[in-house]
């Protein structure tokens, strides 16, 4: 991977997870608890050995930015290695970045400076844990040009949503259709291979791919490529995410490595775009046996450490205990005898006497110049799926999350989740309840 260098597109706005991301960047939206989301990204190039990283931003990145230099300044420039935050700058003209191609046409600078074999392409705000240097050996294997990386989803979601591949029996693309309201499946099966936003390209490949104006690569490049006959593949994601570990033969005196499954995350891949797909990623987390493991088995996650005390559940009564049940609970938390049921607390949060939060996901408070401020669940506060966001205060007795009509007339944003009439409720920063 030493061959390899890295762009990480952080700039995204992120219209679906409004209002979460009126004040900062998609990326930098806090994810279960102590993370970010673009840690997930970062962490999958650590793990993979990737040590060169160029992270593109340019919408509302203040927080993005103080993020990476607080919990990502970890790599050693004597060693030509680095993570480096690359604002948008209007390098090639008076336009900021107009699609994925272009942020990469504006920043081709650093692919000609570094000189790399390959360089990876890499969305910053998706959930999953994965080594890209098995996609680089199934790329060296197939001799392609071009990979791109594919999850299999099935066919109701992937219409209109995603860039979907035709391959043939070699995992050769063979056709390509951006967000199709139709799109094609495997072969016998109910399920496309979409793709991840993910691209490793031979660096002669992509420098020839951004000599004209194309615009992005999911809709311009990948399509050209493939009528032009380049050997463009398809990496199935689902399917080949298996992580290398060592296991000691005792037969034969020596030590293996093997491929073997990440638990069962191993094929977890989400895109946390939309409200209801963010919160339900989210509860992925909190189960017994979750779907996403952030405990790290074999693949950490890193972050930025928010140096908060530790975690604190007091009283001890008659309907007043402190108790959290199928919960993930951060630094800096403390429930005083209220009742916390399947849900996220960031770092920062107070929850009251005789309040009940159920199937939600709260972001915390903030650190500023060594005092914390809160996000405040009152006493006798009754909070059900919803998303809070920093620094909230509800006043004593408040319910959220229980009636919507009174949740939207509160100018809270509400959306529709599964059937029957359930919905998520989204309480902004700084807000008051």
């Amino acid at each position: 991977m030493e061959e390899t260098l890295a762009f990480v597109m952080a700039g995204g706005q992120g219209e679906r997870l409004r209002p979460l991301t009126d004040v900062r960047a998609k990326p930098a939206v806090p994810f279960g608890g102590i993370f970010r989301i673009i840690d997930f990204t970062l962490s999958n190039c650590i793990n993979s050995g990737l040590r060169r990283i160029y992270v593109l931003t340019q919408y509302k990145s203040h927080s993005l930015s103080n993020h990476l230099k607080a919990g990502w300044n970890m790599l050693s420039r004597r060693l030509d290695q680095f993570i480096d935050e690359v604002p948008a700058q209007q390098q090639t003209g008076g336009s900021w970045y107009r699609g994925t191609a272009d942020a990469i046409r504006q920043n081709v600078n650093f692919v000609e400076e570094n000189r790399p074999r390959r360089v990876l392409v890499l969305s910053g705000d998706h959930v999953y844990k994965m080594d890209y240097g098995l996609l680089r050996g199934f790329h060296d294997e197939k001799k392609a040009s071009l990979t791109v990386a594919c999850v299999r989803v099935g066919v109701e979601e992937a219409a209109g949503s995603f860039g979907v591949m035709e391959v043939d029996g070699e995992e050769r693309i063979v056709g390509f259709e951006e967000k199709p309201r139709e799109p094609k499946t495997l072969p016998g099966g109910t399920h496309c291979l979409a793709s991840m936003g993910i691209y490793l390209f031979e660096s002669d490949c992509l420098l020839k791919s951004l000599a004209g104006d194309h615009l992005d690569f999911g809709k311009d490049v990948i399509p050209e490529l493939v009528r032009q006959g380049v050997p463009v593949y398809a990496y199935d994601f689902t399917r080949r995410n298996r992580f290398e570990e060592w296991e000691y033969s005792a037969q034969e005196g020596v030590r293996r490595k093997e491929l073997v499954a990440a638990a069962s995350d191993c094929d977890y891949w989400r895109d946390v775009g939309t409200l209801e797909q963010y919160w339900l990623a989210n509860l992925d987390l909190v189960r017994p046996s979750p779907k996403f493991n952030v405990y790290g088995e074999r693949f950490a996650v890193f972050s930025n450490p928010g140096h908060f005390p530790p975690a604190k559940f007091v009283h001890d009564l008659p309907g007043r205990s402190g108790v959290a049940m199928n919960s993930i609970v951060a630094d800096g938390v403390i429930v005083s005898g209220a009742t916390v049921r399947n849900s996220v607390l960031g770092s920062g949060v107070y929850v009251h006497s005789y309040a009940e939060v159920e199937s939600s996901v709260l972001f915390g408070g903030s650190l500023h110049g060594g005092y914390i401020t809160e996000t405040d669940i009152g006493r006798h506060c009754r909070v059900r799926n919803a998303i809070i966001d920093k620094n909230v205060r509800l006043t004593a007795g408040t319910s959220v999350g229980y009636d919507r009509a009174e949740d939207e007339s509160r100018g809270l944003k509400t959306v529709p989740v599964g059937d029957g009439g359930a919905y998520i409720v989204v309480v902004p920063k700084d807000c008051v309840v």
